[in-house]
């Protein structure tokens, strides 16, 4: 289990310190939690994970069924010893998959809508290679062709085997393309599977459970409500939350003002460097994002200075570190010249260096803002 505790309130904002205690050590809150979706975060061991200042990581439910398969980790000794990882573990529940393998994978679209886009999945409508009923979702496996079926019970089952820290309830993530009338009806879903999950939970692992509701506030207050109203350990925010960060501030304050207070938020799938603050302004005490490897596999660090596209030549010329205010030892040992060197001549260690910089940087600015938040300054 976990204990969650609220150290200091922002009287500028609704950003909080807290503690969160698991199993496998403390985390101070608000804190950024790196992806592992197949028990790794891309291009890192897990010690070099720490030496970045990785708190907490995420793996992924569905992906690690497919393989290894929940029983390998199990026989293992579950994630921490699979992956050598002995600080905090999450598991999310396969329901991001319900969008990013269906209504996402046929559009081709992110959680991030285009205002353009006029709502064209409607009440009924079926993804082209999943299929979603009020028992669970029917995944073709991309590994093999199988068929897998995935439902809340199921979900629960994986991730007690997994043996994560926290783990989350099985719900739908629904697509900024659909409309109020589909919107509804899945959150009639996922509430009903949240309860079949608190009743299937037989292990002492934390379990979230998750807000849904897309864009419409009523949907939202509803979810909110119905959500924070069972004995659920903590709460993740998952969904899609509008084309403008405006549009997210507003969302977690609907949902905030009837989530129990006490007990620990979880941002889903949300971590660009400028959505930090607004998220910590908010009050969300976790989030986690595929961003800082993303973008370093593509050769792109986060800076103080913005974005930096190391695949450019213009790069080549500059002989000072990534942001000459970090101190990951990517920045103090090497130069911008050295890491496009790297990239131009498709070196993967280059793309391991920028990597491994974005995480640091992002654990360091989400430092900062904590010792704001104690200063008295946001």
């Amino acid at each position: 289990m976990i204990e969650f505790k609220i150290v200091k309130k922002s009287n500028k904002s609704a950003a909080r310190i807290g503690i969160l205690k698991t199993p496998h050590g403390e985390i101070e809150t608000p804190s950024f939690v790196t992806v592992a979706t197949l028990a790794n975060a891309k291009m890192f061991m897990s010690e070099d994970l720490e030496a970045v200042k990785t708190p907490i990581v995420i793996s992924n439910t569905y992906h690690l069924h497919l393989r290894p398969g929940e029983d390998v980790v199990a026989k293992a000794g579950g994630l921490h010893k699979f992956m050598n990882w002995n600080r905090p573990i999450m598991t999310d529940s396969g329901g991001f998959q319900v969008f990013s393998l269906g209504f996402g994978h046929d559009q081709g679209t992110s959680k991030i809508p285009n205002k353009k886009e006029k709502p064209t999945v409607k009440t009924g409508a079926q993804p082209q290679h999943l299929k979603i009923t009020d028992k669970g979702v029917e995944f073709t496996s991309p590994v093999d062709g199988r068929k897998i079926f995935l439902g809340p019970v199921e979900s629960i089952r994986i991730q007690e085997k997994l043996g994560a820290d926290i783990i989350l309830a099985f719900d739908e993530c629904t697509p900024p393309s659909a409309n109020k009338e589909y919107i509804a009806k899945s959150l009639e879903k996922t509430h009903a599977w949240a309860k079949i999950c608190i009743a299937a939970k037989k292990s002492d692992q934390a379990l979230y459970g998750i807000v849904q509701g897309s864009r419409f506030r009523d949907l939202r207050v509803k979810s909110a409500k119905f959500i924070g109203g069972l004995p659920f350990d903590g709460f993740g925010i998952g969904g899609e939350f509008g084309a403008e960060k405006r549009e997210m501030v507003n969302m977690l304050k609907w949902v905030f003002a009837e989530l129990p207070e006490a007990k620990p938020r979880h941002l889903l799938g949300i971590g660009h460097p400028d959505d930090i603050l607004p998220t910590i302004k908010s009050g969300v005490d976790t989030f986690d994002c595929i961003a800082p490897t993303h973008y370093g596999r593509r050769g792109t660090a986060f800076t103080s200075e913005g974005k930096i596209d190391l695949n450019k030549v213009m790069y080549l010329k500059q002989l000072k570190p990534l942001d000459k205010n970090c101190q990951c030892r990517v920045c103090t040992g090497y130069t911008r010249s050295y890491l496009c060197h790297l990239i131009k001549a498709r070196e993967l260690t280059g793309l391991g260096m920028v990597s491994e910089h974005n995480v640091f940087w992002m654990n360091t600015q989400v430092e900062n803002y904590r010792k704001l938040i104690k200063d008295g300054k946001i």
